[in-house]
């Protein structure tokens, strides 16, 4: 079974955070409440500055999921 490059997340402990499941490389997942990132790979030095130029794209994608799928929601 493939997963779906984003999983949205709910946690009764965190009732105010959206979270948003990366499920490819670069792994992560987003609370979109605070855009903390909790990222689900280890990287080494040559990777971090690829990886903070990838956040900010990976923050965005995340909140363009998240708008679809409020969108299918309400429809």
């Amino acid at each position: 079974m493939e997963l779906p490059k984003f999983i949205l997340g709910d946690n009764s402990d965190y009732p105010n955070a959206i979270f948003i499941i990366h499920t490819e490389f670069p792994r992560f997942i987003i609370n979109l409440e605070n855009d903390e990132v909790e990222w689900l790979e280890e990287f080494d030095d040559d990777d971090q500055s690829e990886l903070e130029t990838e956040t900010e794209n990976c923050i965005k994608m995340a909140t363009e999921f998240y708008d679809r799928e409020i969108e299918r929601y309400e429809e």
